[in-house]
């Protein structure tokens, strides 16, 4: 029984992962529901005209209609709440829950009647197959596939006790059990199938995630790469048009690396990267400041800034940070360490600015450093400019 009652030992599956599994059936159950939710009302009018029809029952009829009504606007309630679920609102399972088992007996009591038209004495003959169509329409879990399965065979015997003689309704119970059996057998084995394509299509998209993942990371310096920089960017000239502080785009060049990669050789270039890279990465943990490398030598950072004075010894800090690595560079003609040159462009938060506007204002700003010597800083604060 303990076992029974942790479900998701049954697919061979983690409770993580069948937890997974479930949220994503349970979101197909929704939009399933949605569309079984017409076909429930007009069989349910149906059901209305059975006491006129057959018994010239008005109070009967009346009362159906009443019950039908009821189970009308629930379905219309759903509906609705199934449409805000589609917008990201929260809508409770029990609700759900709960008008499945109203679909379930709805499609039950419709087999009652089409068995009576059909053959009164032999009630139960068409059940088993509405039963297990009524299973397969939903996927849900063993414990609610069996507690479904027994409110119905329930509900159909009352039925039938209630509709039909003592001497009529034997075959009907025998049969209805029957019917439950091979109902719970089709219901548990396409639950399964169905939790197997939510396990795999999981994996799949986890996959998925993970390659794309890797597509926006530059593999050797563990820094992203340009195709992250510029959706990342994106996303910042949103933000900043709602926020009170200044933008910043720093962009970065290693001095001399070329002669650095010809002296030393590519393997050491590599390492060169790596630990410029390294150290720009820490800067996303220390300071919030977005790093990524957007080409061979050259570095891109992003980073929000309160006032503009700021901006300054920031950079500062960085170019410091990077000297202090201690590479050696016998080739530079500037300095024996690796040093960097840095232009940075900086806009006013309700500034009107394009990505490429302020990528090329910011690369400008650094081909400004490098003509003026490299080794340094060129900060462009020229607000105004739109």
């Amino acid at each position: 029984m303990r076992k029974f009652l942790k479900q998701w030992r049954y697919y061979s599956l983690g409770r993580d992962e069948y937890r997974k599994c479930m949220d994503k059936i349970f979101i197909n159950n929704l939009y399933n529901l949605r569309q079984a939710n017409i076909a429930v009302i007009v069989v349910g009018f149906c059901f209305t005209l059975f006491p006129l029809l057959i018994e010239n029952n008005f109070f009967k009829a009346g009362v159906q209609l009443v019950l039908v009504v009821v189970a009308a606007l629930l379905c219309i309630f759903v509906s609705h709440k199934i449409s805000q679920h589609k917008q990201g609102r929260h809508i409770n399972k029990r609700l759900i829950y709960t008008q499945i088992i109203l679909y379930y007996a709805n499609i039950i009591l419709f087999g009652i009647y089409l068995g009576i038209f059909a053959n009164p004495e032999k009630l139960a003959v068409s059940f088993m197959g509405i039963l297990i169509c009524a299973l397969c329409l939903f996927n849900i879990s063993p414990l609610f596939s069996l507690y479904s399965t027994l409110g119905a065979i329930s509900l159909f015997i009352a039925a039938s006790i209630f509709i039909k003689t003592p001497g009529n309704y034997s075959f009907d119970i025998v049969n209805v059990l029957f019917a439950g059996c091979v109902a719970q057998f089709f219901g548990w084995k396409i639950t399964m199938f169905r939790m197997s394509l939510a396990s795999s299509a999981g994996k799949l998209e986890e996959e998925r995630n993970r390659y794309y993942g890797q597509s926006l990371l530059d593999e050797l310096t563990q820094l992203k790469n340009r195709r992250d920089f510029m959706q990342t960017f994106q996303r910042f000239l949103s933000n900043y048009r709602q926020s009170d502080n200044f933008l910043c785009i720093a962009m970065i060049d290693i001095d001399f690396f070329k002669n650095y990669n010809d002296y030393y050789g590519h393997a050491k270039g590599d390492e060169c990267l790596c630990a410029v890279g390294k150290a720009l990465k820490d800067l996303n943990e220390r300071m919030g400041i977005y790093a990524a490398r957007v080409g061979g030598e050259e570095f891109a950072l992003i980073w929000f800034e309160k006032e503009v004075a700021n901006v300054g010894n920031v950079t500062s800090e960085i170019s410091q940070m990077i000297s202090n690595l201690n590479i050696h560079h016998e080739r530079s003609n500037i300095a024996s360490n690796i040093t960097v040159s840095i232009g940075v462009q900086v806009v006013q938060c309700g500034s009107h600015y394009d990505l490429h506007t302020l990528y090329d204002l910011a690369d400008k700003a650094l081909y400004t450093a490098k003509r003026n010597g490299r080794n340094q800083i060129v900060i462009n604060s020229s607000l105004s400019i739109a």
